[in-house]
């Protein structure tokens, strides 16, 4: 709006301070031009009866003497009247203006002081005139005596009031013509000076808009030297400043960008609310394992985890740091928390999550590996000593029985050289001395082919096997068989775990980084203290879960590192009693 603007503002001051001082100007102006004019035909009708009493004076009241005064009131447009004595008076014939009638010179208490007492008079008022229509008029009259032949005599000039006041009304005019002539020339030169004036500002604001567009090239042209100009150059080195600063602080951020993510720990910084703020990718895959596991929405991104929660109120209310371990989704996370101070006051707190599950199995692996491959060697060991004792004893009685006895024993050997084989295999893949025999697979075609594979142990188990599979064109290069391998484990622990009536189900869809495959069932579950253990070596789930298939433990271990020798990923989310997914990731590039 105009007048909000400073364009309107200072226009309106202007005009507004010119007007006030013309108003007060115009006011005594007229004032005083009201009472020049009056006094000015007071004194010059003074002076004009001084004038001609002089010749009166001079000449008495010849007739050359009366016809001088009427030519001298005549001059100066006034009706003038001569009294000499009681009886003889003369009027000015030049002059149409009607007679004053005698009664009034004589009559009237300070006209007739003239004749009287001799003093001059000054007088305006309403009288009335002689003629065919007497009427009344304001006049203005001027009385002034004179002596003449041992009498005293007076000379009366008298001139309409209309007259004067004409002088002022022309007066009055010139004045009001004057002001509004000045109004108007001061409108337009305020116009003028605050466009000028304000023309640098509005550029001003333009370039304060496009800086914050964050376009800091902006400049603004300086073309004065004066206050406006210097307000330029201050705005132009605002700018400079402010592109070298930011300049700065985006360096120093991505910076701390990269430094976060490149750490392996986890940091999240809170704000005073108790909101998250700044994450790395550690700290988001802690988040995402808690959201999965308490159920939560996932929009809700600033949403903190309610441990994380309480120890940021514990470091709030205590303003020093605080240490917490965390268990999610099986692994165990340790939190140090330390607050954020701003000045004297807490603005925040940042929090370091380290993932401790690795520090705490492997003390429990060392210790329980020996055990485990103790505890797999056992069973075969003693039962092959126990059915060889008993063909040495001849406890078959016949061929038959020896038969069987026999058989037990391979099988059990059978079983022992698997184990030995997958633990060299598993050795030699932790070993880096793994030989992958790379080849180009439709992902699709391959995944339909392993799902058909298990059609009849699923149905056997009374599992129903689905598959959602996307149509991909994409040829990756894998190892088939040893990728075969691992969804042959992981498919058939899934049926092998999914009571009947249950589902599995093989999802295989592309992302952003590569194939993605996702084996689900309905099954059991693992709980949640066994999870950190699913891909360590002779891990098994609840025998009651296994319906009487046991194996090595040693499958996942094995998966693991098939798809970390394509550079791949495997992970695992699972609820006791709602079901099991792993998820493995293949990437494009196998160089990453």
């Amino acid at each position: 709006m105009f007048w909000r603007s400073v364009v309107g503002k200072l226009w309106a001051t202007i005009l507004l301070l010119v007007s006030v001082v013309l108003l007060i100007l115009t006011v005594l102006l007229l004032q005083y031009f009201e009472h020049f004019h009056s006094e000015h035909a007071e004194e010059q009708m003074i002076n004009h009866a001084s004038l001609i009493v002089d010749v009166l004076e001079d000449e008495e009241t010849s007739e050359s003497a009366i016809e001088m005064s009427w030519k001298i009131a005549d001059t100066y447009s006034t009706k003038a009247v001569i009294l000499s004595g009681e009886e003889d008076y003369w009027y000015s014939s030049g002059n149409s203006m009607k007679e004053l009638p005698l009664s009034v010179l004589y009559e009237d208490p300070q006209l007739s002081s003239v004749l009287n007492e001799g003093q001059p008079v000054v007088q305006r008022g309403d009288y009335e005139l002689n003629g065919a229509n007497e009427s009344h008029q304001e006049l203005l009259i001027v009385g002034i005596p004179f002596q003449s032949e041992s009498e005293i005599g007076a000379v009366f000039l008298y001139q309409p009031l209309e007259m004067v006041n004409e002088a002022s009304v022309q007066t009055k005019h010139i004045i009001f013509l004057s002001a509004g002539i000045a109004i108007i020339l001061t409108t337009i030169f305020a116009f003028f000076l605050t466009t000028r004036i304000t023309a640098p500002l509005r550029r001003m604001r333009t370039a304060s808009l496009e800086l914050a567009k964050g376009n800091f090239d902006t400049k603004i042209p300086v073309r004065t030297r004066d206050e406006i100009g210097h307000l330029g150059m201050a705005f132009n080195r605002m700018a400079r400043a402010l592109n070298t600063n930011l300049a700065a602080l985006n360096r120093e951020k991505e910076q701390l960008s990269r430094i976060l993510s490149s750490m392996a720990d986890g940091v999240v910084t809170l704000d005073r609310r108790g909101e998250m703020r700044v994450t790395n990718p550690p700290a988001e895959a802690f988040v995402q394992a808690w959201r999965y596991e308490n159920d939560k929405n996932e929009k809700n991104g600033n949403q903190l985890p309610e441990e994380i929660g309480y120890l940021f109120k514990q470091v709030v209310a205590t303003e020093t740091e605080q240490i917490a371990e965390v268990d999610v989704q099986g692994r165990s996370w340790g939190i140090l928390m330390t607050p954020l101070y701003d000045k004297n006051d807490i603005r925040g707190a940042v929090a370091v999550l380290r993932d401790m599950t690795d520090e705490r199995l492997h003390d429990k692996l060392r210790k329980d590996f020996i055990a485990n491959v103790s505890h797999e060697l056992r069973t075969p060991i003693s039962m092959l000593q126990g059915y060889s004792e008993a063909i040495i004893d001849d406890i078959a009685g016949s061929e038959e029985e020896k038969k069987e006895l026999a058989q037990v024993i391979y099988d059990e050997s059978l079983r022992i050289g698997r184990l030995v084989n997958e633990l060299l295999d598993l050795a030699r893949m932790e070993a880096g001395h793994i030989q992958l025999n790379l080849d180009k697979v439709n992902i699709s075609e391959f995944s339909h082919r392993v799902v058909r594979k298990f059609s009849g142990l699923a149905k056997e188990h009374d599992v129903k096997l689905q598959e959602s599979i996307e149509q991909l064109d994409t040829i990756l290069e894998i190892d088939p068989d040893r990728i075969e391998q691992v969804l042959t484990n992981l498919i058939d622990n899934a049926i092998r775990h999914t009571s009947e009536k249950g589902s599995v189900t093989l999802k295989v869809n592309s992302v952003e980084q590569g194939i993605k495959m996702d084996v689900e069932d309905t099954g059991s579950g693992i709980p949640e203290e066994d999870l950190p253990f699913v891909f360590e070596r002779f891990y098994k789930a609840d025998k009651a879960r296994t319906r009487g298939h046991s194996g090595t433990g040693l499958g996942l271990s094995i998966a693991k590192n098939i798809v970390d020798a394509h550079n791949g990923k495997v992970s695992v989310h699972s609820k006791l009693n709602e079901g099991t997914t792993f998820t493995v990731l293949l990437p494009y590039d196998k160089t990453n």
